[in-house]
């Protein structure tokens, strides 16, 4: 056999930095042989001392080949030397000295002997995709390497990755790169066209590759549903093509029908996930066509949900995808994008703790005795909000209590799935098949088809039925893989399988153990809008027969724009959440009705199960409640008319003009921060918004003024001041205290020698001078002086424009008057 690999090249300078160092980098391209070739060439390294080495794969289906195939390349059965361990399967013996372990089985490993004094060096494969798991257990063995265990060796591999900044957060570990033989890669830039389908867009270039490019084909598409569609196109085309899908869903067998070269030597199509872009080797393959789309969960901590989302590909895995083509010799990829929209593409993906749901992560972190996030190594720390967000879920589920994990959480913990889930398998001792009938179903892909409606419970009566050899209309390759399951956990769980139909509410109430903030309540009768504890709002899609439900508990809804969309859920009767419940004292002031509202509620969340009224209402607490309805919707809200207004600038002028007296701070800021002092005393009987329009503010307000200087008020800011002809007029006061405003006609003054003041004669008033059509002719604070200058040109353009008014040649001395002047008798 063969061992020309590129990565052979540098296995001297990684043996060499292994030897001395305690972490080492290593940065290869895809193909040249780093996951296949080196965990098995370093069992015999001196520094090893004849202890395992456990390499951590992200997928299940490259754990399994990967392992495999270094079996064969060692001329052994699999389980001898090399071994691997998935989810609920693992081949291994005494002998195995080579553990290829998927996510989450090397943090149990870690877990349940946090030494591994039988291990002497953890790889870390395919560390670019940054997932959660891996980032975790890496956190984890930094720990056990400074505190326990400083022989342990940790190798990171990659064939794209940000080396430089991972190695300086790791203590400047050496990176040692090996450039690869990767053969070129013709790129084909191939638009998708407005308006086509992705399946239908993507079945065309296969067409045109398959005929125009020699070798196999690897498809690059988002999900399973444009896998089947894209399947569904190419065979309706009648041309005998060998299409395979491959994705991780997947039964093993149908998986390595996809990967091995067919014998015969037939061309064949492979139409993959994200699932082939790394570590997994498909022969044959020279050419790809990249969709430029990947499916990836993302957490919303805002909703507590996760759903997955359709996006881009980044720079980074285009290139890997288009790597493929080029393994064997030349190769051609067909980019479903524009070169422009290249550029432009995001360079990397990011890590998964930045977008994951952490409460599984969490509860491993309690369960090893961490309690400061920031104690442990991240190569990118957790967001504060995701962490805050998995604590608050752990606390729900019993897990945690008083920042300690608890023996629920660590019973938990045992159970190889989410802690939703391993919390409904542990809740009730009375029905624990149908706990694994439910994980199961939630677990795997629906049976059911889109229009079937959201009951879960429906799913559950099908699976049962078909179990006891009746025919349903589920799909029989989902439901075989859910019984797989299921019959897995009754396995781990130790019961019998039940094949009776549920009672009514007995699904929903096990979902809502493993969901409690998605019990919801229907807003309407027989409406499809739903309301969660949470406080937000999800939707049934029209017609569905759960229309009837009052309640439900709801396992899988989307976070969507607005309204989530129920996918799964299950009735529950209002009898099973009565002790989650929880009495409260609701005193509130409802916008809606703009009245007090006082009740005793009980609640789950934000959801009412039942509400009377109070009897005993506490006044302080109610008045606080209406004091902040004030500062909401502000002092428009108590009939403040302009009378109040002018008020208000009266006092504030003489709060800036006369500092040493005490006028207070009446600015609407001020009042409403201080309404308890000032209004509460007057409100003790307002309980609608109507109730404060019949408030008397002129005897509040004159309250708020001291007895010493209020009845000066009117002394020192009069509303009004007469003027020559004898009407009162207003006088508009500003609260920054600039001079108050007079507006008032100019042959109201006639005879008014001096600039009226206020403010004790120490503020001038602003006249503005009014033509007997009210439009300003002068504004100033300088009368005697508008008299002797401007007032002779404004009296001629006055004289032509309103003839029929006295306009005397001597403002000085002439009669003031309101109106024309009048005529002789």
């Amino acid at each position: 056999m063969s061992l020309d690999y590129p990565v052979l090249e540098v296995l001297p300078s990684l043996r060499q930095s292994l030897a001395n160092h305690p972490i080492v980098i290593l940065q290869a391209p895809p193909g040249a042989g780093k996951s296949t070739m080196l965990p098995w060439m370093l069992l015999d390294e001196p520094w090893l001392a004849q202890k395992r080495i456990i390499m951590l794969e992200p997928r299940r289906l490259a754990a399994k080949s990967v392992a495999m195939r270094m079996a064969h390349m060692m001329k052994e059965d699999i389980g001898e030397t090399i071994g691997y361990r998935v989810r609920f399967e693992q081949v291994r013996s005494e002998r195995t000295r080579c553990d290829v372990v998927t996510e989450g089985i090397l943090t149990r490993m870690i877990q349940g002997n946090n030494s591994l004094e039988d291990t002497g060096l953890i790889i870390f494969d395919e560390f670019h995709e940054r997932s959660l798991h891996a980032d975790l257990a890496l956190a984890l063995c930094c720990q056990i390497q400074q505190i326990l265990r400083p022989d342990l060796k940790i190798l990171i591999m990659s064939a794209t990755l940000d080396a430089e900044n991972i190695s300086a957060v790791l203590n400047n570990a050496p990176v040692v790169s090996s450039a690869g033989r990767q053969h070129p890669v013709t790129i084909h830039y191939a638009p998708q066209e407005k308006n086509v389908a992705l399946p239908s867009a993507v079945s065309r270039t296969i067409l045109k590759a398959y005929r125009d490019q020699p070798g196999d084909l690897l498809v690059f598409l988002p999900g399973t549903g444009d896998i089947h569609r894209t399947l569904e196109l190419l065979t309706n085309e009648g041309l005998g093509m060998n299409v395979f899908p491959l994705y991780g869903d997947l039964p093993f067998a149908r998986q390595q029908e996809a990967i091995v070269p067919n014998r015969n030597g037939i061309r064949k199509i492979v139409l993959s996930t994200s699932i082939a872009e790394t570590s997994l080797t498909i022969e044959g393959i020279t050419t790809v066509i990249d969709s430029g789309y990947s499916r990836i969960p993302k957490f919303d901590p805002r909703s507590g949900l996760t759903t997955l989302e359709t996006v881009r590909v980044t720079k980074d895995a285009a290139d890997q995808r288009a790597g493929r083509a080029g393994r064997l010799g030349p190769g051609v990829c067909y980019r479903m994008w524009g070169e422009n929209t290249h550029h432009n593409l995001q360079p990397a993906r990011s890590p998964e703790i930045l977008e994951a749901d952490l409460a599984p992560m969490l509860l491993e972190l309690y369960n090893w005795g961490t309690k400061e996030i920031s104690d442990l190594v991240w190569i990118t720390a957790p967001p504060a909000g995701a962490i805050s967000q998995a604590k608050d879920l752990l606390t729900q589920l019993n897990a945690l209590k008083d920042e300690l994990i608890t023996e629920r959480g660590k019973r938990m913990l045992r159970l190889p799935t989410h802690p939703r889930l391993a919390h409904m398998l542990l809740a009730d001792s009375h029905h624990v098949a149908l706990a694994t009938d439910i994980a199961s179903l939630l677990e795997e892909r629906d049976p059911l088809e889109k229009n079937a409606g959201a009951d879960l419970s429906l799913r559950v009566e099908y699976l049962r039925r078909w179990r006891n050899g009746q025919q349903v209309p589920a799909d029989k390759n989902a439901l075989e893989k859910i019984e797989r399951l299921a019959a897995t956990w009754r396995k781990i769980l130790k019961c019998s399988v039940d094949n009776t139909v549920p009672g009514e509410s007995q699904v929903g109430a096990l979902v809502a153990e493993a969901y409690p903030e998605r019990i919801a309540r229907q807003i309407e009768r027989h409406s499809p809008r739903y309301k969660l504890t949470n406080a937000r709002v999800v939707r049934l899609m029209d017609h569905d027969p759960l229309l009837r439900e009052p309640w439900l508990a709801i396992a899988q809804v989307d976070s969507g724009a607005g309204e989530g969309k129920i996918f799964l859920a299950a009735p529950i009767h209002e009898d099973d959440l009565v002790h989650r419940a929880i009495e409260k004292e609701i005193m509130a002031w409802n916008y809606d009705k703009g009245m007090l509202v006082a009740s005793y509620e009980k609640r789950i969340g934000n959801v009412v199960l039942a509400s009377r009224p109070m009897t005993a209402i506490n006044e302080t607490q109610r008045l606080d409640i209406l004091c902040n309805v004030i500062r909401k919707e502000g002092l428009s809200l108590l009939n403040w008319t302009d009378h109040q207004k002018s008020w208000q600038s009266r006092v504030m002028s003489l709060h800036g003009w006369r500092k040493d007296e005490g006028w207070p701070d009446v600015s609407t800021e001020n009042l409403l921060a201080t309404a308890m002092d000032w209004l509460g005393p007057y409100i003790t009987n307002i309980y609608r918004r109507q109730d404060f329009q019949k408030l008397d503010l002129g005897n509040i307000l004159t309250a708020i003024l001291p007895w010493a200087i209020g009845n000066k008020l009117d002394i020192l800011a009069p509303p009004r001041l007469v003027v020559p002809s004898g009407s009162m007029i207003s006088l508009t006061y500003k609260p920054d205290g600039s001079p108050p405003v007079m507006e008032v006609r100019l042959q109201e003054v006639f005879g008014l020698l001096e600039t009226p003041t206020v403010n004790d004669g120490r503020t001038k008033v602003l006249l503005h001078l009014l033509s007997p059509g009210h439009k300003p002719v002068q504004v100033t604070q300088d009368l005697r002086s508008f008299w002797q200058t401007a007032y002779h040109e404004v009296r001629k353009e006055m004289r032509m424009r309103y003839p029929r008014h006295h306009w005397p040649e001597d403002p000085w001395t002439a009669e003031a008057m309101r109106g024309a002047k009048r005529r002789k008798q």
